[in-house]
């Protein structure tokens, strides 16, 4: 870096996840605490091309670490997709002085600033801000544990209703390309079979998980389907199944954006408040085109190059537990 960082621009991009704001308000005290500028970059890239940019300071930040969803708020802009975008972006940015950047959100906001970085070089960080925990070179993304509790805790109350009537339950939840959401969710709410994307489940090996429940007198049986499912979703299993067998009461819950809700966890306030402080950190000692991380609880930087493309892959051992436990 040839001079040192004076000002920085943060801002939320893509799908919200609870702990978002925890991030940022750890950003903008951490550059507060360093006696830099700080400023928030409404919308995301969005935001950065209208030139929507204010300034924060500590005070800004009050009273938010408790709040779901992101006050930068969050937008997608296929605008920025352009090279017209994003040079008018930089033009932003530089008239507003700023001279290092930090982005929370998932894989599609890594891309675009990895673009972004490899055009005009401005020093830049990105925090891991997903509920779907996809992303590689970090053991937790922020907002992964508040959405897998919002999950277990509507499983529970299925469950009562479940009971009473005797009933099927397809539970969807998301995680396009991941299942982690799915075999946590799963596995802490009880699950007869949990269905992921990363796995090769075919409907034969799910009647017979269910036929087993229905001989040894299952009262009720709650199957997890994340919405990636090679199956299908779980309207479309739900479909299946009744088609083949007329034993059970069939119901269908998704819960769609119920997961992205809600005040987080104090894990991902933590999780948050720590990888905003070590962007900050990692900005003023010449860390750039990275993603903080966090591997067996020690903070990490991780290269664009070596992130990109790349998932968070599962634990084949949540799986082997998985099915153990859905006797």
């Amino acid at each position: 870096m040839d001079k040192p960082i004076s000002k920085i621009g943060v801002f939320t991009s893509g799908g919200d996840a609870p702990g978002m704001n925890a991030a940022i308000r750890a950003v903008v005290r951490a550059a507060s605490y360093y006696q830099k500028d700080v400023y928030g970059i409404m919308r995301g890239y969005e935001g950065m091309i209208d030139n929507e940019i204010v300034k924060l300071g500590a005070r800004s930040v009050g009273n938010i670490l408790q709040r779901g969803g992101t006050i930068l708020k969050t937008a997608r802009s296929e605008a920025f997709r352009t090279p017209e975008g994003r040079a008018k972006a930089f033009a932003n940015l530089q008239k507003t002085g700023i001279d290092g950047l930090i982005a929370i959100g998932g894989d599609g906001t890594f891309a675009g600033l990895t673009k972004f970085y490899s055009e005009y070089q401005l020093p830049s960080i990105c925090l891991p801000g997903t509920i779907d925990n996809d992303l590689a070179g970090t053991d937790y993304t922020i907002g992964y544990d508040t959405a897998t509790n919002t999950v277990v805790e509507a499983i529970d109350k299925i469950r009562d209703t479940a009971l009473s009537h005797n009933r099927l339950f397809f539970i969807e939840v998301m995680g396009r390309h991941s299942g982690y959401i799915a075999i946590n969710s799963g596995i802490a709410g009880g699950a007869v079979s949990i269905i992921i994307p990363e796995e090769d489940t075919t409907m034969e090996q799910l009647f017979n998980q269910l036929d087993e429940g229905e001989k040894t007198n299952r009262k009720s049986s709650l199957v997890v389907v994340a919405e990636g499912s090679k199956l299908g979703g779980a309207m479309e299993l739900a479909k299946r199944f009744s088609e083949r067998n007329n034993y059970f009461d069939i119901k269908v819950t998704i819960l769609g954006h119920l997961q992205r809700g809600g005040s987080p966890t104090y894990f991902d306030r933590v999780l948050a408040s720590k990888m905003g402080i070590a962007a900050v950190e990692g900005l003023l000692k010449g860390e750039t085109g990275v993603m903080v991380g966090v591997r067996n609880h020690a903070i990490v930087y991780n290269s664009f190059e070596s992130i990109m493309g790349k998932r968070h892959d599962i634990d084949p051992e949540l799986i082997r537990i998985s099915k153990i436990l859905s006797i």
